[in-house]
């Protein structure tokens, strides 16, 4: 029987196992291919979206080895371009981390790319990051600012959004 290997897969999963070790070892979990931001556990999503030095390094480190430019640690040796397009990927699911902290805390109803897995968010990035950078997450009714989200324009929306992600960075790690 012939067996048809998909190489770009093979050397995908490869890179990905690769860029998961840290995290399997930092963390204490099971990631993989299919990895989204709602398989997160709490402690590792807040350490994520935290934004710092070191939870950045983490987001790098699987970047880097997704897009087979190297380790983490080798941030500042890339060439402009690369370091670009790594740095590009990163603040793209921080978004979606936090998104995901203000889902967890009933914030919002949802947000675009909840349903993609990080790893196809970076192979990805040129053909899905437009259309879901695009889209607004929508608050709850129940958040406490609806109806001022609600007057807001629909420009003025995702700066709304944003200015609520202190507070959930915050409040999060907390959440009874």
């Amino acid at each position: 029987m012939t067996r048809v290997v998909d190489f770009d897969k093979a050397r995908t999963e490869a890179a990905t196992r690769r860029g998961y070790r840290n995290w399997k070892s930092r963390f204490r979990e099971t990631f993989d291919m299919e990895t989204r931001t709602a398989d997160l556990s709490d402690s590792t999503l807040a350490f994520l979206a935290r934004g710092s030095e070191e939870s950045a390094f983490y987001l790098y480190d699987l970047i880097m080895h997704v897009l087979h430019l190297g380790s983490g640690f080798e941030i500042r040796e890339l060439k402009a371009a690369d370091r670009m397009a790594v740095m590009d990927r990163y603040l793209f699911v921080l978004d979606r981390l936090r998104f995901e902290i203000m889902k967890r805390l009933d914030w919002l109803e949802g947000y675009p790319g909840a349903e993609v897995p990080l790893v196809e968010m970076f192979v990805r990035y040129e053909d899905i990051a437009p259309g879901l950078q695009a889209g607004v997450p929508a608050l709850r009714r129940t958040h406490p600012a609806h109806e001022t989200f609600e007057a807001v324009s629909a420009i003025e929306k995702e700066s709304f959004i944003r200015k609520l992600i202190p507070e959930a960075l915050e409040t999060f790690p907390r959440k009874p």
